[in-house]
């Protein structure tokens, strides 16, 4: 018997594998979505930190905004018409013909106000009149006002009010204002003698005032070591 043996012949490969499917792509909105989340998370961790003090807060940035207002049918532009009715405002107060205003900052008084120095020194204005001076007064036959300065010692030691001072200009432009010394109207300049504790002292004085003028500006100082009240306004 023969032992020769030829195997059979292999069977032939079946048909080729089709590759695994490719994935689908993933829509730009849901990327565009998924950033979003991200950058909300962020800033919430910041927030976040910023609240519980864990970081030190950054300042803001300063921005700044610039507003054009609408001009109005003249050309203006609203806060042009602002910074007008200021003004006016302004000068109306500073311009007042009442004579009232109260003290301000820089030493300025009414008429009728009252200023106080240290330690309790007293200045106050009073009986104003218009008068004209007469042939043997200096100046002579001059318009003038007429007032009284009333000085109160409130402190505890003698007033030298010898050293008193007054000096008076009128008008807008501030034109300068002699004293008047008339002895027939008791206008015969400053007092001579010290103002002791308690006490008070009218003073009866006089500047040249014009009979067309009404604003009328009154300094003065009770002594050399005190500063100037000055006293203005308009008089009748």
């Amino acid at each position: 018997m023969s032992t020769d043996f030829t195997p059979p012949p292999m069977p032939g490969y079946g048909p080729p594998v089709p590759p695994p499917p490719v994935p689908p792509r993933k829509p730009r909105t849901a990327l565009i979505a998924v950033a979003a989340a991200v950058v909300a998370a962020a800033v919430s961790a910041l927030v976040t930190v910023g609240v519980s003090g864990d970081a030190e807060a950054k300042p803001a940035p300063t921005v700044t905004v610039t507003e054009t207002a609408a001009a109005g049918a003249d050309g203006a532009g609203a806060d042009d018409d602002a910074a007008t009715t200021d003004d006016e405002e302004a000068t109306d107060s500073a311009d007042g013909e009442d004579g009232e205003g109260g003290e301000e900052e820089d030493g300025v008084y009414a008429l009728d106000d009252t200023a106080v120095y240290e330690p309790a020194t007293e200045v106050a204005l009073s009986d104003f009149k218009r008068s004209v001076t007469g042939e043997y007064a200096e100046p002579e036959n001059t318009p003038y006002l007429q007032f009284t300065v009333k000085v109160k010692n409130g402190g505890k030691k003698a007033l030298d009010i010898t050293q008193l001072t007054v000096n008076c200009s009128y008008g807008k432009d501030g034109k300068s204002s002699d004293s008047v010394f008339d002895s027939e109207a008791g206008l015969e300049g400053g007092p001579e003698t010290k103002l002791l504790p308690g006490r008070s002292l009218n003073v009866p004085w006089g500047c040249e005032l014009p009979k067309g003028e009404k604003l009328i500006q009154i300094e003065v100082s009770p002594d050399f070591e005190s500063d100037a009240a000055i006293f203005t306004g308009t008089v009748k």
